[in-house]
């Protein structure tokens, strides 16, 4: 059996679906606003998800291209490699006795650095001494009686048989004395041996055998290595299609410089000479090692330390440089944004030639004296209206450094050069 509706029920029914009806029209009447608003440039969301445009002109920092001359270098990783790096080893057997060198310390060609036990050595000497000695009597008697044996055959008192004898017998003490002189000469080798000198200059490593042990001439790690520290040389690898354009300077005997960066590749560490290359190719990898040497005066190179290498090969004369900071990097390409007279910016594409660490050679699509923005581009499009600081002119590459008489540094964000163009549907 039906039982009627309440009022009460479908009068509050009525009225959520009311509330609901009027909210859903504030909402597509919110929505109405901010797309107006966005036609009109002051907000929209660019082609990124983001925010991409304040509203009234961006404030950007700007650098004119100039014309000038820069590096064309070749970049790779290398080691640092000593020229000279030697393990010092015990040349007899016997206990080590004195140390002359303190671990890390530089030193000298033919310094002294350990002492063999000398004694059992010096007591071989002796006997070799002694043993040269007897023979040299027996000789000098044997070539005394040679003499009177040759008088006497001349008179025929001996026979032919005994003089032949003794000049045979002159002959063997004559070998046995060179002998001894062979174990006196041995003997006092040996003496040197014992005291220990560097065999070159450099920096001595940690030592590997402690004074009292018995050192032997079959032992690995011998006593000290020692690694030259000056001058020293980098080894580093090239592709082999880069290998012509070098040996094409060097055979033209160019001397070309070498520049080494930390592992950071952004503080130089030491210039040097490239001085060698290698006289194949490694099948295995396609390159070709070079050796660049530098004379490390200040010690800042390490044995087996890695440093990013740069080879200036040559130099592009008369080219066009802007900033590094002003090259964006998107799908049509390298571009940048040009400042126009009007306080707009204009987005250009460039083609873009060597670079170093702070400007970088626009081939074609600038020309020098043009404004490009270095700072503030990460929300700039084709057309924008922008603001330029006039700190911007110590971002060019030849500009000296002037006092910030714009917006203040903590309230622009800096651009990051790796950026997409903004789609052209998006303001």
């Amino acid at each position: 059996m039906n039982t009627p509706a309440n009022p009460r029920r479908k009068s509050k029914k009525v009225l959520v679906l009311s509330g609901l009806a009027l909210l859903a029209v504030v909402l597509v009447g919110l929505a109405l606003f901010q797309s107006k608003r966005g036609s009109g440039g002051s907000a929209a969301f660019g082609g990124r998800g983001r925010f991409s445009q304040m509203s009234g002109p961006q404030p950007v920092q700007a650098a004119a291209a100039v014309p000038g001359d820069i590096p064309i270098t070749l970049t790779a990783l290398g080691t640092v490699t000593p020229l000279a790096s030697v393990t010092v080893r015990s040349q007899i057997n016997g206990q080590l006795m004195q140390l002359g060198f303190m671990e890390g310390q530089q030193v000298q060609k033919g310094a002294f650095l350990a002492e063999i036990d000398p004694r059992p050595y010096q007591v071989a000497l002796e006997q070799a001494e002694g043993a040269l000695a007897k023979d040299q009597g027996l000789l000098g008697q044997a070539q005394s009686d040679l003499k009177r044996f040759q008088s006497l055959a001349a008179g025929v008192a001996i026979s032919e048989q005994q003089l032949d004898d003794q000049q045979y017998l002159v002959q063997q003490y004559q070998g046995s004395v060179k002998s001894d002189q062979a174990q006196v000469d041995n003997a006092k080798l040996n003496l040197t041996y014992c005291h220990v000198t560097a065999p070159v200059a450099g920096r001595v490593g940690l030592r590997q055998v402690n004074v009292g042990n018995y050192v032997q001439t079959s032992d690995a790690n011998g006593i000290v290595a020692i690694t030259e520290s000056s001058p020293i040389s980098v080894i580093f690898s090239l592709p082999e299609d880069q290998v012509p354009q070098v040996l094409k300077r060097v055979n033209a005997g160019a001397k070309l410089p070498v520049i080494l960066y930390d592992r950071n590749n952004s503080v130089e560490v030491s210039t040097g000479t490239l001085t060698a290359v290698d006289n194949m190719v490694n099948t295995n990898t396609g390159t070709v090692q070079l050796r660049a040497v530098f004379q490390n005066l200040d010690n800042k190179l390490f044995p087996n330390e890695f440093v990013n290498v740069r080879l200036v090969v040559d130099t592009l004369q008369g080219a066009t440089l802007v900033p590094v900071s002003a090259v964006q990097h998107g799908a049509p390409g390298d571009f940048v944004y040009a400042v126009k007279s009007d306080g707009t910016v204009a987005l250009r594409s460039v083609t873009t030639g060597p670079s170093d660490t702070s400007k970088v050679a626009i081939l074609s699509g600038l020309k020098p004296g043009e404004q490009v923005v270095t700072d503030g581009a990460e929300q700039l499009k084709d057309g924008a209206e922008v603001t330029v600081s006039q700190a911007s002119a110590a971002t060019s590459p030849t500009a000296a450094p002037a006092a910030s008489t714009g917006a203040k540094q903590g309230d622009r964000k800096k651009g990051s050069g790796h950026r997409h163009p903004p789609s052209s549907g998006g303001p």
